[in-house]
């Protein structure tokens, strides 16, 4: 069933500009996405957040949308209009002091419209949590260390389907070629037995493929190198296999029960090392990596992170670079209600009301990504002023 807006905002938005191309149904999406308008006075919590705590995270995102063509359209079917739309808004959030968090939410409240997100009508979706694992390396295979921690191979072959297809964003066609015909890459179970030794580099070493397959759930990560520095690594590429969750596969085997967080799976695999390969082996997607220089992680709409500002989201609902207010509760049960900015993805964020929240690094947000699993809800705020690029609704 294909996406579509709501009644209500497809009238508020008729008429403010002339109609494009009729949009795409996207492939394989059972839940539509329907928008409701807002007022910032329903927004539980909205005087309560500290707003200007958002505005690096946002910032970010601007420089990266003054980058694209003015008539750029932002997110599935242009949902946030074209890049020149946030020109406005962004040039007047860059003026705010750090910590006028009421300056800050007078931004958003003149700049941007709230619409409450929904699948099919249902508000309430579901909310989890990573972070950026920190593991223990060397440059040179040696002593302990002798887990590679694979670069992108030189035989890897990876096309960007949202490039062709915008309801298809995020999306990747990926293999290798076999004369001419694109074949799928090895799974993880061959690339760790060697098949790619010979076309790969090697970025690092660990010695812990535990701590390796954790970082590889979450995608980016550091090495605490063997001499005491440190390199940033960000993801270069994967095997485009399917992910099969870990939590997932120790539940059905019975391995594991009650507690299925991250910590309580990061403690059974090196509790039962043998098994625990067994049971990582089911996973078949694997993560090559690169050095990243900047000074985050790297969402996948190429900006660093914001720890507890930055969300990943299902870009074939939810337009990266776009501010979101995301109502939750966190992973002790307190509530979250809190400005964040829509800037990454995941193999597992699929949905309308989905996302991941961005703990940032390091054990303690470890053990905030790891347990949080919570039901929630999303407000999508879009410029104003836009150019809508939805016809036929």
């Amino acid at each position: 069933m294909r996406r579509v807006l709501s009644i209500a905002m497809a009238a508020a938005l008729a008429g403010s500009c002339a109609p494009v191309e009729k949009p795409v149904a996207p492939i394989g999406v059972a839940d539509r996405m329907v928008l409701s308008p807002m007022g910032f006075g329903q927004l539980v919590g909205w005087t309560e957040d500290n707003a200007a705590a958002v505005l690096p995270a946002l910032k970010r995102s601007c420089d990266r949308i003054a980058k694209l063509p003015v008539d750029r359209s932002i997110g599935f079917d242009g949902i946030g209009g074209t890049a020149a739309d946030w020109y406005g808004p962004c040039s007047a959030a860059s003026r705010v002091a750090a910590g006028d968090h009421g300056a800050a939410r007078a931004v958003f409240e003149h700049w941007f419209a709230p619409w409450q997100v929904t699948a099919d009508g249902k508000p309430d979706g579901l909310f989890t949590g990573y972070f950026e694992p920190e593991i223990r390396g060397s440059r040179q295979r040696q002593g302990r260390y002798g887990v590679p921690i694979h670069g992108k191979p030189s035989d890897l072959v990876t096309a960007d389907l949202g490039k062709f297809r915008p309801d298809l964003a995020g999306e990747q066609l990926v293999g290798r070629l076999d004369g001419a015909r694109l074949v799928p890459y090895p799974t993880r179970v061959e690339i760790e037995a060697g098949a790619i030794d010979a076309k790969t580099p090697v970025v690092a070493w660990t010695d812990d493929a535990v701590d390796l397959a954790i970082m590889q759930i979450q995608g980016s990560g550091r090495v605490r190198l063997d001499d005491g520095s440190q390199i940033r690594l960000g993801v270069a590429g994967t095997n485009g296999h399917k992910f099969v969750g870990i939590g997932r596969v120790l539940k059905e085997s019975g391995k594991l029960e009650g507690d299925t967080s991250m910590p309580a799976i990061r403690a059974w695999l090196k509790a039962h090392p043998v098994e625990g390969r067994e049971m990582l082996a089911k996973n078949p997607r694997y993560i090559f990596y690169g050095v990243n220089l900047g000074d985050g992680p790297l969402g996948t709409e190429g900006v660093a992170l914001t720890p507890e500002r930055s969300l990943a989201v299902d870009p074939r609902f939810i337009p990266l670079g776009a501010p979101v207010w995301l109502d939750t509760v966190d992973p002790k049960g307190k509530p979250l209600r809190r400005l964040m900015m829509a800037q990454d993805t995941g193999a597992a964020i699929k949905g309308v009301v989905r996302g991941d929240v961005f703990w940032g690094a390091g054990e303690a947000a470890f053990e905030q990504a790891g347990r949080m699993k919570n039901p929630g809800r999303l407000v999508l705020l879009l410029p104003k002023a836009r150019s809508p690029r939805m016809a036929g609704q």
